[in-house]
């Protein structure tokens, strides 16, 4: 059985990815705090982009575990299948 390593990004890319994710909830931020719009009108964008935030995290959390329990399940009936395999050789 083949080992599955660990896959790390490099800080360069982990940094990126953050300084994105903070420029573009500022800038979405500062967008909407400039808009000529009543405060409630604001309130509701705020809102809508808070919410939209938080999804985005939950569905990005949910589809890495979603991938992760296959990942592991695949292991497992890899294992599984190499036991037989072993268990029944032709040759032994």
């Amino acid at each position: 059985m083949h080992q599955i390593g660990n896959q790390k990004d490099s800080n360069a890319w982990v940094a990126q990815t953050w300084a994105a994710f903070i420029l573009s909830i500022s800038m979405t931020t500062v967008g909407i705090l400039n808009l000529p719009a009543d405060v409630w009108i604001k309130g509701f964008m705020g809102m809508g982009l808070a919410f939209s935030v938080g999804s985005t995290f939950t569905l990005a959390k949910t589809t890495r575990d979603l991938h992760e329990s296959r990942r592991i399940t695949a292991r497992i009936d890899e294992a599984k299948v190499e036991q037989i395999l072993s268990q029944h050789h032709p040759l032994k």
